[in-house]
């Protein structure tokens, strides 16, 4: 029997991490994670799990984002016991991370309910609930760093810093294939930058048969920076920001990104180098997160600041109650906001965002990769425009982005980890990546000389069968879970887009011109059928809020 390998998520996107390695003793996940983006692809969490949960026997977690780790509540809601092996930091954050996203799926499921309710439907049920959060953590189990542990039969696995977040690991795996040869994989994990506040650069051995590699930032180069350098130019960000009269509001991940930029923010404040009216760090999650970074503070390098300062400037403030966070919003200006989430589709930046865009004197900074489909992505896109609770909001404010806060290698760095784990026997494996960052790493890799049928794209849900001389058979879904056509922007954006193009051109032009529009594209809704009664003329469009915007 050969070792199979599924690939249920980080397939053609950068969200949902989730790999199943079937082989002759058993079966067990690396990974299992939350998609993000846009409404098609979020869609794919509310579908039945493509495999039988209680078949697996354990998991083995690289990392504690979401997007790695936030769909393990939905496999105890389905019955699953198994264990989750990781290192004592992740199980640390999620402590934290996963009763935070119990608590979104629960309120995005009241808040549907109402909907429904107003229409007559049937109530909404959550993807999982607080309680399925609180049973995957009593299966928490934690191993070392550079420590082989045995999961379960026929497997053993060492996990190796990643240099991504506190506790993130690449995992190397060796699978028993029945014929006595173990099959070698290693899972890259997300691969941190070689300049970054708090770790040393990403380790693990070389000479593998299977290598799978994240491609966040395949093609893209970040320009090079040392974390001194990268100081000052948040510097620079924030006191041109200071100097127009407005707050800065920054988009900013609960988890490692908020921490990195209140250590760089106090290091300043402390030399002098910058003068905020006062920091918000306003996320309930972010506080509680910050606090497992202080209590593994001795494990970081590159830290400019003791653990007795970290995180404790006088300016800052830490926000977790609701009525603190509303009282932001009566600050005008001298303020930095940072605030969840990251991409700017969830969390209380949205309401900073509906209080600060509209001011020409604020800036907004976004300081991390904007998936596509996301409020972030649309505002640094140069809308004029966006959607933010049901409400259209002018963008007045500044917009402005810095790369190099970015949690992921680039181009060159994912070249180099990749170059440093060779030679891979049978495969290299391009995951969690849009398709054109994936084919640019693919292009680069083939042009140091490797065979392009060795470097593989994996859709979503193909599986191939792996021995430790090469792919033995693969195979695709006959009925995929989505149109890959609709990873990168789904028609529900370009609705958006278009009910919002279309509110402003009725908003000019003459009565006249507006009427001949309207018949215009009735016109060709009745072309598709979609003719209305006689005599009758279409009102005015009202742009409508769908899911992708709302919070």
């Amino acid at each position: 029997m050969t070792v199979t390998l599924h690939f249920h998520g980080a397939s053609g996107t950068v969200t949902g991490s989730c790999y199943r390695v079937v082989h002759p003793a058993g079966q067990f996940l690396v990974d299992c994670g939350l998609f993000q983006g846009n409404k098609s692809v979020r869609d794919l969490n509310l579908k039945p799990t493509p495999f039988d949960p209680r078949a697996v026997d354990f998991l083995l977690l690289t990392h504690a984002h979401i997007d790695h780790a936030g769909l393990l509540p939905k496999l105890y809601r389905e019955r699953w016991r198994g264990p989750m092996w990781m290192t004592e930091p992740t199980a640390g954050l999620l402590e934290y991370l996963l009763p935070d996203s119990a608590g979104i799926q629960e309120s995005e499921a009241e808040r549907e309910t109402k909907k429904r309710g107003r229409r007559g439907d049937e109530p909404a049920a959550p993807l999982y609930t607080m309680a399925d959060a609180e049973e995957a953590l009593k299966h928490r189990k934690t191993c070392n760093y550079g420590e082989w542990i045995n999961p379960g039969p026929g497997v053993r696995a060492r996990y190796w810093n990643a240099g991504h977040i506190i506790g993130s690991a690449s995992i190397e795996v060796e699978v028993a294939n029945g014929d006595g040869k173990p099959v070698r994989l290693m899972f890259s994990g997300d691969i941190g930058p070689d300049e970054k506040v708090f770790y040393n650069e990403p380790e693990g051995p070389a000479g593998f048969d299977y290598i799978l590699c994240e491609s966040t930032y395949g093609g893209r180069e970040r320009v090079d920076y040392t974390l001194v350098q990268r100081r000052e130019a948040l510097k620079a960000e924030i006191n041109t920001a200071l100097a127009r009269g407005g707050n800065l509001v920054i988009p900013a991940f609960a988890v490692e990104r908020s921490q990195e930029l209140l250590h760089d923010i106090g290091y300043l404040i402390k030399t002098g180098e910058i003068d905020p009216r006062l920091v918000f760090l306003d996320s309930p999650l972010a506080s509680k997160v910050t606090g497992v970074y202080r209590k593994y503070a001795k494990m970081f390098d590159d830290v400019e600041l003791g653990a007795d300062e970290l995180f404790n400037d006088p300016r800052f403030r830490i926000i977790e109650a609701v009525e603190d966070s509303k009282a932001i919003n009566t600050i005008r200006g001298g303020a930095i906001i940072m605030s969840a989430s990251g991409m700017a589709d969830a969390g209380r930046i949205k309401h900073h965002l509906r209080n600060n865009l509209i001011r020409a004197n604020a800036t907004v900074l976004f300081v991390g990769y904007q998936a596509p489909g996301t409020l972030g992505q649309i505002i640094l896109s140069g809308a004029k425009e966006v959607r933010i609770h049901g409400t259209l909001v002018p963008v007045r404010a500044t917009i402005r982005s810095m790369g190099n806060y970015s949690a992921h290698a680039d181009h060159s760095e994912l070249m180099a980890w990749i170059k440093a784990r060779l030679p891979a026997h049978g495969a290299i494996f391009l995951t969690h990546g849009e398709d054109e960052e994936r084919t640019a790493l693919r292009a680069a890799l083939m042009a140091t000389g490797l065979s392009g049928d060795q470097i593989i794209l994996p859709q979503l849900d193909d599986y191939f069968e792996l021995t430790a001389t090469g792919i033995s058979a693969k195979a695709r879904p006959t009925t995929p879970r989505i149109d890959p056509a609709q990873l990168p922007s789904d028609w529900h954006n370009a609705f958006a887009d278009f009910t919002i193009r279309l509110s402003q051109a009725l908003q000019t032009g003459s009565d006249a011109e507006k009427l001949a529009l309207m018949r215009s594209l009735q016109s060709q809704l009745s072309s598709l059928g979609a003719a209305p009664s006689p005599g009758h003329v279409p009102s005015p469009i009202t742009p409508v809020e769908t899911q992708g915007f709302d919070e």
